[in-house]
């Protein structure tokens, strides 16, 4: 059978994976219109199959790296969810304490992918944590489908305190020189503006196709802000107008990218979604500028 290519898929499919990716519509749904794009030898299993994660066949930096000491680390949160765990991971040959990065998953936990994220900013040369909002659940549980199902379950509030606590946890490691910037993607671009909102003394903030914070807490941003967006990413573009007049009257320092072409989720590998050329220079830009703010 003749492979699927990104360039024979409809727009109307990423948009719709984007629907079910983000519980606006149920997988019934997702399925029942998925099928509307089956035509000829493209079927509903191949479909799925090609625009699902495959994080298997995608990992960059492997968790036994022999660059890195990496490992599973837990820390307490006490305004959030209790006990949270998550991957530490930091350059096996360095000397003195490094800057931190903290990486913040999407909606469905810690998953292949993220930890995968965390390993590749600690190969930067950072100490890099990446926590897990689904630890008072259990964790990740193997499964995105499963992981939306109970990050639904979690009060987004109380899992920005959790990461919030992970900030705090990083910032005083050992390994750590205390200076500590966020990144994160969509949730997790959320966290990450939001933090920049409720962390005074956090070093800078990458959000990529995150939400925005409401106009009325942007005086309260003191961290610089590298902001990453897809031009095809209607959802989440539809509010940044606001949120930089907002960055713009109140004199904030911030950097904002729209990749052109591109859909939510281009950094993510895993998927068809993905576009190297704009995840390459996306990610090299974020690590210069947390080099430039951390370092």
């Amino acid at each position: 059978m003749k492979p699927i290519r990104k360039e024979d898929i409809k727009q109307e499919v990423f948009d719709l994976y984007d629907d079910y990716a983000h519980s606006r519509i149920n997988r019934r749904t997702f399925l029942d219109k998925l099928s509307l794009y089956a035509v000829g030898s493209v079927t509903v299993p191949s479909l799925l199959s090609f625009i699902m994660p495959n994080y298997q066949d995608k990992i960059q930096v492997a968790e036994d790296d022999p660059r890195l000491t990496t490992g599973t680390t837990s820390y307490d949160s006490p305004k959030g969810g209790g006990t949270i765990s998550g991957q530490l991971s930091m350059p096996k040959e360095k000397s003195g304490k490094l800057p931190g990065i903290l990486v913040v998953h999407e909606n469905r936990g810690l998953n292949p992918h993220i930890a995968d994220v965390g390993r590749r900013a600690a190969l930067a040369g950072f100490v890099s944590l990446a926590p897990d909002a689904l630890s008072p659940m259990g964790g990740y549980p193997g499964t995105d489908d499963k992981g939306r199902e109970m990050q639904r379950e979690r009060d987004r509030n109380e899992m920005l305190e959790d990461f919030i606590a992970g900030f705090n946890y990083l910032k005083n490691h050992p390994d750590c020189s205390g200076n500590v910037g966020v990144v994160g993607f969509c949730f997790g671009g959320w966290i990450s503006n939001m933090m920049a909102v409720k962390v005074p003394d956090l070093k800078a903030s990458v959000p990529f196709y995150g939400g925005q914070p409401d106009s009325d807490q942007v005086p309260q941003i003191q961290a610089p802000l590298m902001l990453h967006f897809a031009e095809l990413d209607k959802r989440v573009n539809e509010g940044w107008p606001t949120y930089e007049k907002a960055l713009k009257q109140n004199k904030k320092e911030y950097e904002a990218f729209m990749y052109p072409g591109v859909n939510h989720g281009f950094h993510n590998d895993t998927t068809p979604r993905y576009d190297k050329a704009a995840a390459d220079l996306a990610w090299n830009r974020t690590i210069e500028f947390f080099e430039d703010k951390l370092k």
